[in-house]
């Protein structure tokens, strides 16, 4: 309705048509939903359920769940990891979020082309194990590609679907898990710096003057391991979840 307005709009200007019957109209469905960190509860709730989806098995998710938790990736970027996407860079293992010239999937912007630190819980879990045991290109095993050609959409709406039978509310997500990831970062402590968050998540830098775009770029490995071990949880979050 909204393109019709515009449409008609463009017709009234062209005298095409006496008036724009779409004016005045609101299309608003009410306000939006403003996503926002896990709580410990929450996490603890999620944690504690059973998982009841049959297009993804359920030690799939909770391995993307902890990746999500401890890197603050996007559901997409993690989904689609090739096993080269995970190297050692100055002695610290690290994912490599790029795009890949055989499929259409890249960043979603420039800042998005970045490296993440492999947090030590993650190393602990045996997530760097996953590059010599799981079959075919990927680095997360048993997720199929959509036919829109998007891998772990499956995934997604299992965990929609789970989130939501356990009580959890709208304004929880699968990104929730970057929101809490920004927020446990920025309240770090003085000695993890804003433009390191940035780069971690990928942001734009905050002040895109010319200096911060040239630091972005040549922000060390150890910094960015420094401010990926800042994420931290609960033991009962996630634990037992293991390769």
């Amino acid at each position: 309705m909204m393109r019709l307005s515009t449409l008609w709009n463009q017709l009234h200007q062209r005298e095409l048509v006496s008036r724009n019957p779409w004016t005045g109209w609101n299309f608003e469905n009410g306000q939006k939903t403003v996503r926002r960190s896990w709580t410990a509860k929450e996490l603890a709730l999620l944690a504690s359920a059973s998982w009841h989806s049959t297009s993804v098995p359920e030690h799939t998710c909770r391995l993307v769940t902890l990746i999500a938790a401890y890197s603050g990736m996007r559901l997409g970027e993690i989904c689609t990891l090739r096993k080269e996407d995970l190297q050692t860079v100055d002695g610290i293992p690290c994912f490599l979020i790029r795009p890949h010239t055989e499929t259409s999937r890249a960043p979603k912007t420039e800042a998005g082309t970045r490296m993440v630190p492999v947090h030590s819980k993650l190393v602990d879990a045996g997530v760097l194990a996953l590059k010599d045991t799981t079959d075919g290109p990927y680095l997360i095993p048993r997720l199929k590609i959509s036919k829109q050609g998007i891998r772990g959409a499956a995934l997604g709406r299992a965990f929609s679907l789970l989130k939501t039978r356990i009580g959890l509310p709208a304004e929880i997500t699968f990104h929730s898990f970057r929101h809490t990831v920004s927020t446990q970062l920025r309240n770090a402590g003085a000695n993890i710096r804003e433009v390191w968050i940035d780069r971690l998540l990928g942001h734009e830098a905050t002040h895109k003057s010319q200096g911060t775009t040239t630091y972005l770029t040549s922000i060390s490995t150890a910094n960015l391991r420094q401010t990926v071990e800042a994420i931290s949880y609960p033991e009962t979050a996630f634990a037992n979840i293991t390769i």
